[in-house]
């Protein structure tokens, strides 16, 4: 935590989904370094306690086995942020998976799979951070989408039409919330460095390299710095909005 400045989430409580690992956990952490504290959602609990650990421990990080598919779920994930930590200032909708396949070879299961976990699942969440937002007359909800919702990506026909509702539901969302003090706002990341993006074979991934003006891959923390923008008050005049995180890319 920087000793110069009053942190940008000091006293503040954040509810992440999908915060076990990737993005998620980058967020998390940036999050923590600010002053906040943290509750993560995921589907793996032991690899969410793992996360939490590292972040801190029980004082600043708290973890729950959270399906964001299941609205009685991410409601007890809210709930959760009060019982611990007495309190909802951010929510973080990052919750995904991911499902490939031309839409000639994906089954029915693998476009009900994504759309649940991406859309209903941001859904799920900003409705239960809402109703407590909402009585306090501040807050601050933060969805991730992806480029791949503004461009399309071959053989993302699932994902790619989850992440561009996901900006349609900010917009909507952030137009019902903004007069009780409550923003709402999306991030669409390009090509970042992590384990699922490392697994390509190196000439599917020197390809996406050279299509970013930028000439290399985001960071995690290069995301959460975004996350954390949209979190704080640096962007107290921004709600409804959608930030590129691409170096570039598909503009």
């Amino acid at each position: 935590m920087r000793s110069y400045a009053v942190a940008l989430l000091a006293g503040q409580t954040a509810v992440i989904t999908g915060g076990a690992q990737g993005l998620g956990l980058a967020i998390a952490q940036r999050f923590v370094d600010e002053g906040a504290r943290v509750v993560l959602g995921d589907v793996n609990l032991e690899a969410t306690q793992a996360a939490a650990d590292t972040l801190g421990g029980a004082d600043v990080a708290h973890a729950v086995r959270c399906d964001v598919t299941s609205s009685q779920e991410v409601d007890a994930l809210v709930a959760a942020a009060l019982e611990q930590f007495g309190g909802l200032d951010i929510m973080v909708n990052n919750a995904g998976i991911t499902r490939d396949a031309t839409m000639r070879k994906m089954t029915e299961d693998q476009f009900d799979q994504v759309i649940a976990v991406h859309l209903k699942g941001t859904w799920n969440g900003l409705r239960a951070a809402a109703a407590v937002m909402r009585e306090n007359k501040r807050g601050a909800i933060v969805n991730m989408s992806s480029i791949s919702g503004k461009v399309g990506m071959v053989g993302q026909t699932n994902y790619s039409a989850a992440k561009a509702g996901i900006v349609g539901m900010t917009k909507a969302a952030a137009k019902e919330l903004a007069y009780l003090g409550v923003r709402v706002n999306a991030i669409q990341p390009g090509l970042i460095r992590s384990a699922m993006t490392e697994a390509m074979p190196q000439r599917i991934w020197d390809s996406k390299v050279a299509e970013v003006p930028m000439g290399r891959a985001g960071e995690p923390d290069e995301v959460a710095k975004v996350a954390l923008f949209l979190a704080s008050d640096l962007s107290s005049y921004m709600t409804g909005t959608v930030l590129e995180i691409t170096g570039g890319r598909h503009l």
